[in-house]
């Protein structure tokens, strides 16, 4: 219940990214500018953040020792996920790019086969294949029906392109954050915190966001004070405050697939803060009939993996407590 609340937090956060980026891209903003800004500002405070709590050494010993995995999966959760994302605003409102982005709930699902789990068995603990957690993906589409029925109220006015070029990226940006994000937890093996972790692949990111960079200065110029300005602002609200929570809460429930599913679920969220923002900062109309009916769905999908999510806390706690005892008997 706790590493949800925490999810739900980190979306608020996240929100500020699909407000803030159509925003950019209205006034003339470059989305190469948008992408690239973020992770450049971000570095020094994560850096700072590391720095105070002495853990600096340990992270750059870790990424030593695995230099390939920490760029490639590094590339794939944070270059391979933010470029799309901002790429799309071009095409597409902030509630089309918040919404489309709700697919990672359901990636996120999918992916399990991917990985492995550690099992007892009565030879000893053993590697598994994952297998995709059904009741969980079940109501993963729920939500996302749930979010389906917030974007009919503007589907009139979508265009091929808005399509094509707004809507694609966003889906290779859903599978990317939550692969790249898991296989760095599985890199890690729980030997950096949070904070290490982001901070690791931040500064493993950092050469293709420079690349991006320069190729940004020449093709449309250096960014505004404007843009420079609500960068700052994305990179502290969604890229050190959002992705540092949502990180601390799949952290916490890495080993279980359900539980993990139940987090990346609260990304769902996204979409009632980014109506709200947009209604209050872009003057965006409020959603009708047909879309309230969605806000609803999304949280009584919410509601639903919440109690999911405590009974399997239970039946694990369960499943421990018997596995302990037969353990003692013997």
């Amino acid at each position: 219940m706790k590493e949800i609340f925490i999810g739900i937090l980190a979306s608020m956060f996240f929100a500020v990214t699909f407000i803030l980026n159509r925003s950019m891209e209205l006034e003339g903003g470059s989305w190469i500018w948008s992408s690239s800004l973020r992770f450049l500002f971000m570095l020094p405070f994560l850096f700072l953040i590391v720095r105070l709590r002495n853990n600096f050494k340990q992270v750059i010993s870790e990424m030593l020792k695995q230099p390939f995995y920490w760029l490639c999966w590094s590339f794939v959760g944070f270059v391979l996920f933010y470029a799309p994302l901002t790429y799309s605003a071009v095409y597409g409102p902030g509630w089309l790019v918040a919404g489309t982005w709700q697919l990672t709930i359901v990636a996120g699902v999918l992916l399990g086969p991917l990985f492995f789990e550690t099992i007892q068995s009565k030879n000893g603990p053993i590697k598994v294949r994952q297998r995709i957690p059904m009741k969980a993906l079940i109501i993963s589409l729920i939500i996302f029906l749930g979010v389906v029925l917030i974007q009919l109220q503007q589907a009139n006015g979508l265009t091929l392109s808005m399509i094509v070029f707004g809507v694609l990226p966003i889906a290779i940006a859903a599978f990317a954050y939550p692969l790249g994000n898991r296989k760095m937890m599985e890199v890690c093996g729980g030997r950096l915190d949070t904070f290490q972790r982001v901070f690791g692949m931040t500064l493993a990111s950092l050469p293709f966001w420079i690349i991006i960079s320069i190729f940004g200065f020449f093709k449309v110029g250096a960014p505004s004070s404007v843009q420079l300005l609500q960068s700052f602002i994305v990179a502290i609200s969604s890229g050190v405050i959002a992705t540092t929570l949502f990180f601390i809460a799949t952290d916490r429930v890495r080993e279980h697939q359900g539980k993990l599913a139940a987090v990346e679920a609260t990304q769902s969220t996204q979409v009632l803060f980014s109506i709200i923002g947009e209604v209050l900062l872009l003057s965006t109309p409020l959603p009708n009939g047909l879309a309230i009916v969605g806000l609803f769905i999304i949280i009584l999908g919410m509601l639903v993996h919440s109690f999911y999510t405590k009974h399997l806390n239970t039946k694990q706690k369960k499943e421990l407590v018997s596995y302990k005892s037969k353990e003692h008997n013997l």
